[in-house]
Protein backbone atom coordinates (compact mmCIF):
# COMPACT_ATOMS: atom_id res chain seq x y z
CA UNK A 1 0.00 0.00 0.00
CA UNK A 2 0.63 3.88 -0.41
CA UNK A 3 3.62 2.65 -3.50
CA UNK A 4 3.52 6.62 -4.51
CA UNK A 5 4.10 7.94 -1.81
CA UNK A 6 6.76 5.45 -1.05
CA UNK A 7 8.58 5.84 -4.19
CA UNK A 8 7.92 9.80 -3.55
CA UNK A 9 9.77 9.93 0.07
CA UNK A 10 12.37 7.74 -1.50
CA UNK A 11 13.83 10.86 -2.77
CA UNK A 12 12.83 13.40 -0.31
CA UNK A 13 12.75 13.16 2.90
CA UNK A 14 9.11 14.05 4.23
CA UNK A 15 8.00 16.52 6.57
CA UNK A 16 5.05 17.14 8.37
CA UNK A 17 3.37 20.82 8.71
CA UNK A 18 1.19 20.70 11.06
CA UNK A 19 0.98 20.96 14.90
CA UNK A 20 -2.07 18.05 14.98
CA UNK A 21 -0.71 14.38 16.55
CA UNK A 22 -3.71 13.08 15.50
CA UNK A 23 -1.98 13.33 12.06
CA UNK A 24 1.48 12.07 13.24
CA UNK A 25 -0.64 9.06 14.51
CA UNK A 26 -2.06 8.15 11.28
CA UNK A 27 0.82 9.28 8.98
CA UNK A 28 2.96 6.79 11.51
CA UNK A 29 0.18 4.08 10.87
CA UNK A 30 2.20 3.95 7.31
CA UNK A 31 5.79 3.68 8.72
CA UNK A 32 6.73 6.01 6.34
CA UNK A 33 9.99 8.32 8.60
CA UNK A 34 8.80 12.05 8.48
CA UNK A 35 9.94 14.93 10.93
CA UNK A 36 7.43 17.26 11.92
CA UNK A 37 7.36 21.14 12.07
CA UNK A 38 4.54 23.47 13.35
CA UNK A 39 3.43 26.10 10.65
CA UNK A 40 3.13 29.43 12.12
CA UNK A 41 0.78 31.52 10.66
CA UNK A 42 -2.85 33.64 9.85
CA UNK A 43 -5.72 31.20 9.59
CA UNK A 44 -7.99 34.08 8.95
CA UNK A 45 -10.52 33.51 5.70
CA UNK A 46 -10.66 35.73 2.69
CA UNK A 47 -14.12 38.05 2.30
CA UNK A 48 -16.59 35.09 0.07
CA UNK A 49 -14.12 32.46 0.31
CA UNK A 50 -15.94 28.53 -0.13
CA UNK A 51 -14.83 26.76 2.63
CA UNK A 52 -13.49 24.13 0.65
CA UNK A 53 -11.11 26.98 -0.91
CA UNK A 54 -10.20 27.64 2.36
CA UNK A 55 -9.13 24.53 3.57
CA UNK A 56 -7.03 24.28 0.38
CA UNK A 57 -5.59 27.54 0.73
CA UNK A 58 -4.59 26.94 3.92
CA UNK A 59 -3.29 23.53 3.43
CA UNK A 60 -1.14 25.23 0.57
CA UNK A 61 -0.09 28.46 3.08
CA UNK A 62 1.39 25.50 5.65
CA UNK A 63 3.01 23.65 3.53
CA UNK A 64 4.79 26.55 1.84
CA UNK A 65 5.64 28.29 5.18
CA UNK A 66 7.72 25.04 5.84
CA UNK A 67 9.23 24.81 2.79
CA UNK A 68 10.89 27.98 3.58
CA UNK A 69 12.33 26.62 6.54
CA UNK A 70 13.97 23.65 5.27
CA UNK A 71 15.85 22.34 2.07
CA UNK A 72 15.35 21.27 -1.67
CA UNK A 73 15.96 17.76 -0.58
CA UNK A 74 12.78 17.99 1.89
CA UNK A 75 8.77 17.75 0.53
CA UNK A 76 6.75 19.35 2.87
CA UNK A 77 3.36 17.97 3.22
CA UNK A 78 0.63 20.44 4.73
CA UNK A 79 -3.02 19.98 5.93
CA UNK A 80 -5.96 21.87 6.84
CA UNK A 81 -9.50 20.40 8.04
CA UNK A 82 -12.38 22.39 8.28
CA UNK A 83 -16.24 21.41 9.57
CA UNK A 84 -18.90 22.87 7.45
CA UNK A 85 -22.35 23.40 8.25
CA UNK A 86 -24.96 25.06 6.41
CA UNK A 87 -22.11 27.04 4.42
CA UNK A 88 -20.37 28.17 7.36
CA UNK A 89 -17.15 27.29 8.78
CA UNK A 90 -16.89 25.98 12.27
CA UNK A 91 -13.70 26.62 13.55
CA UNK A 92 -11.49 25.41 16.49
CA UNK A 93 -13.40 27.02 19.70
CA UNK A 94 -12.31 30.11 21.43
CA UNK A 95 -13.51 28.80 25.40
CA UNK A 96 -16.24 26.55 26.79
CA UNK A 97 -19.35 28.71 25.65
CA UNK A 98 -18.21 28.91 22.18
CA UNK A 99 -17.79 24.85 22.56
CA UNK A 100 -21.35 24.97 23.86
CA UNK A 101 -22.77 26.80 21.26
CA UNK A 102 -20.74 25.04 18.38
CA UNK A 103 -22.31 21.46 19.74
CA UNK A 104 -24.92 22.68 19.92
CA UNK A 105 -25.97 23.83 16.21
CA UNK A 106 -24.55 20.53 15.32
CA UNK A 107 -26.23 17.85 17.68
CA UNK A 108 -29.32 15.92 15.01
CA UNK A 109 -27.57 17.17 11.76
CA UNK A 110 -25.31 16.78 9.42
CA UNK A 111 -22.12 18.33 8.88
CA UNK A 112 -19.35 18.09 6.47
CA UNK A 113 -15.72 17.66 6.83
CA UNK A 114 -13.24 18.73 4.69
CA UNK A 115 -9.81 18.22 4.64
CA UNK A 116 -7.02 19.86 2.72
CA UNK A 117 -3.75 18.16 1.73
CA UNK A 118 -0.69 20.26 0.11
CA UNK A 119 2.44 18.80 -1.35
CA UNK A 120 5.47 21.62 -1.46
CA UNK A 121 8.82 21.78 -2.36
CA UNK A 122 11.56 24.41 -3.00
CA UNK A 123 9.27 27.35 -2.81
CA UNK A 124 6.42 25.46 -5.20
CA UNK A 125 2.56 23.54 -4.48
CA UNK A 126 3.39 20.18 -6.28
CA UNK A 127 0.02 18.62 -5.76
CA UNK A 128 -2.93 19.60 -3.72
CA UNK A 129 -6.26 18.22 -3.04
CA UNK A 130 -9.69 18.18 -0.69
CA UNK A 131 -11.85 15.20 0.65
CA UNK A 132 -15.24 15.60 1.83
CA UNK A 133 -16.95 13.18 4.55
CA UNK A 134 -20.60 13.59 6.38
CA UNK A 135 -21.06 13.76 9.67
CA UNK A 136 -24.47 13.18 11.02
CA UNK A 137 -24.76 13.95 14.43
CA UNK A 138 -26.64 12.64 17.23
CA UNK A 139 -29.15 14.66 19.33
CA UNK A 140 -28.09 15.18 22.81
CA UNK A 141 -28.35 16.44 25.74
CA UNK A 142 -26.82 19.59 27.02
CA UNK A 143 -25.79 17.72 30.34
CA UNK A 144 -24.00 15.12 27.74
CA UNK A 145 -22.59 18.71 25.79
CA UNK A 146 -21.04 20.23 29.22
CA UNK A 147 -19.74 16.30 30.23
CA UNK A 148 -17.80 16.64 26.84
CA UNK A 149 -16.46 20.06 27.07
CA UNK A 150 -15.38 19.36 31.17
CA UNK A 151 -13.22 16.28 29.34
CA UNK A 152 -11.43 19.28 27.03
CA UNK A 153 -11.25 17.36 23.91
CA UNK A 154 -12.87 19.76 22.44
CA UNK A 155 -10.92 22.87 22.67
CA UNK A 156 -7.81 21.97 19.97
CA UNK A 157 -10.56 20.80 17.61
CA UNK A 158 -12.45 21.68 14.42
CA UNK A 159 -16.36 21.78 15.36
CA UNK A 160 -15.20 21.20 18.82
CA UNK A 161 -15.31 17.14 18.78
CA UNK A 162 -12.92 14.62 18.24
CA UNK A 163 -14.70 11.66 16.71
CA UNK A 164 -11.45 9.17 17.33
CA UNK A 165 -11.75 10.14 21.18
CA UNK A 166 -14.45 10.61 23.72
CA UNK A 167 -16.29 12.65 20.76
CA UNK A 168 -17.65 9.39 18.76
CA UNK A 169 -20.46 9.13 21.10
CA UNK A 170 -21.67 12.08 19.43
CA UNK A 171 -21.59 10.82 15.69
CA UNK A 172 -24.74 8.50 14.39
CA UNK A 173 -22.97 7.34 11.42
CA UNK A 174 -20.72 8.85 8.70
CA UNK A 175 -20.53 8.85 5.13
CA UNK A 176 -16.81 8.70 3.38
CA UNK A 177 -13.52 8.26 5.17
CA UNK A 178 -13.16 8.04 9.08
CA UNK A 179 -9.36 9.44 8.91
CA UNK A 180 -10.64 12.69 6.74
CA UNK A 181 -12.70 13.46 9.88
CA UNK A 182 -9.66 13.04 12.45
CA UNK A 183 -7.79 15.13 9.79
CA UNK A 184 -5.63 12.97 7.63
CA UNK A 185 -7.01 11.38 4.29
CA UNK A 186 -4.73 8.52 3.26
CA UNK A 187 -6.39 8.12 0.14
CA UNK A 188 -5.86 11.30 -0.59
CA UNK A 189 -2.29 11.50 0.32
CA UNK A 190 -1.46 8.56 -1.87
CA UNK A 191 -3.66 10.11 -4.91
CA UNK A 192 -1.53 13.30 -4.46
CA UNK A 193 1.97 11.44 -4.14
CA UNK A 194 0.64 8.91 -7.59
CA UNK A 195 0.33 12.78 -9.31
CA UNK A 196 3.51 13.76 -8.53
CA UNK A 197 6.00 10.79 -9.41
CA UNK A 198 3.81 10.00 -12.63
CA UNK A 199 4.57 13.47 -14.16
Amino acid sequence: MYESLRQLTAGFELVLSSRSPRRVRLLKEIDIPFRQVIPDLEEDSLPGEHPHAYARRLAEDKALWVAEQVNKHQIVLGCDTVVVLGGRILGKPADDEEAYRTLKTLAGNKHTVCTALAFASAGNILASGYELTGVYFNQVSDEQIWQYIHSGEPRDKAGAYGIQGMGGFLVDRIEGNLDNVIGLPRSLLERLAREIVTR
